[in-house]
């Protein structure tokens, strides 16, 4: 089920003159501290247009991306953006809005395929590879009014990059809090963009970390959603399970909207017959109450904290969240356990290196005679040593799944992992688990840290949404906090999630890229 009839049924109350109008008339807007919905106010009234917001992300972009503190996000600008916006300011003139996103700017990882733009995944080879459809979610985006203003860096899904770069196609991406520290893999430009305000929210991929990686080493909100509920039709995958799509923003609103216009089931992406009876009858953001942590069950998920020196700062801020949810009325239970030692588990538990070969496949015959890769023969046999070893290396080794032992082996023990998870938050009525998705600030970007984060939700299939919990001293270094849930859980995830945001307000905007004229005004 999508949401684009819903959303416009929670705009009505936007849309309605009299006292709605008159209760606007001394609101604030922030560029970057708005939700979609005071966007939505802000255009009822008159006083913002699609353009004009188009055209003051524009702005930042052109001010901060190539030049200023140079955070090297956009790999491609929409060029018809303002003509788009033009078009659905007049749409909205003569008809309304078509959903809460309607004119609103969105930026998209470019694997993510688009029929007016190249999706590159990051290879050079592909630099100017264009799809011949949008991808399902791009379709879906297109319908609820949203413009795709740009395509953003990624790390590189076939090649090998520089060393402390992202792609062979823009090279490095930094984070906007601290330009010395990577913005993460592997959706890091998207996190790096909505983090400094390029667009109002983004999506990202994950095949193990990659949309909360950067959701936390950028201070965002993002969501790992129940496997099946996003559908990944037009879009580059490794893993034909694990690999998901989720939507990041500033705040838990935009991504509960965005879930609204792009989730439910698609026939050109099978595992979304998961999400078949199972979508809530009303719009995600429905379920967002300042007071969501009221009688909230979250049990503290001790086996995914991790020790040391290292880590002291990072828990720290852990523990001070989970504290604040408890003094704003959540039960908590601390400490719950598997009994399984997942963080050991965790490396051998992926799946997506014998399943790469096999979704690339996939992918590149979706893009039709003239494109610049066909098949992965051709992407091995053009691009060599560029491409990365363990492709090289599966693609020699691999044939077929069907009696593969070692990758039946990790598909059992996720499922064990998954119904361990289930049943114990079954066994404490629990409505969340909570724990650190990392407890180390984002690294330098020539650095890597093996004990950093926790892929307990893409290796289950399990949904995830991440909270900024605040910054480390030293590096101004983001962390963030992981509510995992039952499968299709996303409703209570969202409540607790936003119960927690508004009691903290820990996040903060980036000092790098700060707020351009016009960007701040009173209606």
């Amino acid at each position: 089920m999508n949401y684009r009839i819903l959303g416009k049924l929670a705009l009505l109350p936007l849309m309605m003159s009299g006292t709605a109008l008159l209760d606007a008339q001394d609101k604030q807007f922030e560029l970057h501290g708005s939700t979609v919905r005071e966007i939505q106010e802000a255009m009822d009234s008159g006083e913002l247009t699609a353009e004009r917001l188009t055209q003051l992300y524009l702005n930042r972009i052109e001010a901060y991306d190539k030049a200023g503190p140079r955070i090297n996000s956009v790999i491609t600008l929409n060029p018809r953006a303002l003509e788009i916006a033009r078009e659905l300011d007049a749409e909205r003139q003569e008809s309304g809005p078509r959903s809460p996103l309607h004119g609103v700017p969105v930026v998209l990882k470019d694997l993510i395929d688009t029929a007016d733009m190249p999706t590159s995944a990051g290879f050079l080879p592909m630099r100017e590879s264009q799809p011949m459809h949008d991808a399902t979610i791009v379709k879906r985006l297109h319908e609820s009014g949203a413009i795709i203003l740009a395509k953003v860096n990624m790390s590189d899904w076939f090649g090998v990059a520089a060393p402390g770069d992202q792609s062979t196609v823009l090279g490095r991406t930094v984070n906007p809090y601290n330009t010395d520290l990577t913005p993460g893999g592997s959706s890091g430009g998207t996190g790096a963009a909505v983090t400094a305000a390029f667009a109002q929210m983004g999506f990202g991929t994950e095949t193990g970390v990659s949309i909360r990686n950067p959701t936390a080493n950028n201070s965002l909100v993002g969501l790992a959603p129940t496997r099946g509920l996003i559908p990944r039709a037009g879009v580059v995958l490794t893993s034909f399970f694990q690999e998901r799509l989720g939507p990041m923003a500033r705040n838990v609103y935009d991504v509960a909207a965005l879930t609204d216009a792009v989730a439910g089931f698609d026939a050109e992406d099978l595992l979304s017959t998961y999400s078949l009876g199972q979508m809530p009858d009303q719009p995600y953001t429905s379920y967002l109450r300042k007071d969501g942590l009221v009688g909230a069950r979250i049990g503290v998920l001790r086996d995914l904290f991790r020790s040391g020196p290292d880590h002291e700062e990072g828990i720290a801020l852990v523990e001070a969240a989970i504290a604040e949810m408890k003094e704003a009325g959540a039960t908590i239970i601390d400490p719950v356990t598997t009994h399984i030692d997942m963080i050991s588990l965790m490396p051998e538990m992926r799946s997506n290196y014998f399943e790469g070969i096999f979704s690339y496949d996939v992918y590149f015959r979706r893009l039709g005679p003239d494109a610049p890769i066909r098949s992965v023969d051709e992407l091995i046999e053009r691009s060599g040593a560029l491409v990365k070893p363990n492709i090289r290396r599966a693609y020699a080794e691999l044939d077929r799944l069907d009696h593969h032992a070692p990758y039946h082996a990790r598909l059992k023990t996720q499922e064990m992992l998954k119904e361990a998870l289930v049943k114990l938050m079954d066994a404490y009525q629990l409505d969340a688990l909570v724990y650190p998705f990392k407890s180390r600030p984002p690294e330098p970007h020539l650095e890597s840290y093996r004990d950093r984060d926790n892929p307990v939700s893409s290796v289950t299939g399990l949904p995830a949404i991440l909270v900024p919990a605040g910054y480390t001293e030293a590096e101004m270094g983001p962390i963030s906090i992981e509510f995992l849930g039952r499968p299709f859980s996303e409703p209570v995830l969202f409540r607790i999630a936003y119960g927690y945001e508004q009691q903290s307000r820990m996040r903060e905007h980036p000092a790098t890229v700060p707020p351009l004229d016009g960007e701040s005004f009173q209606y």
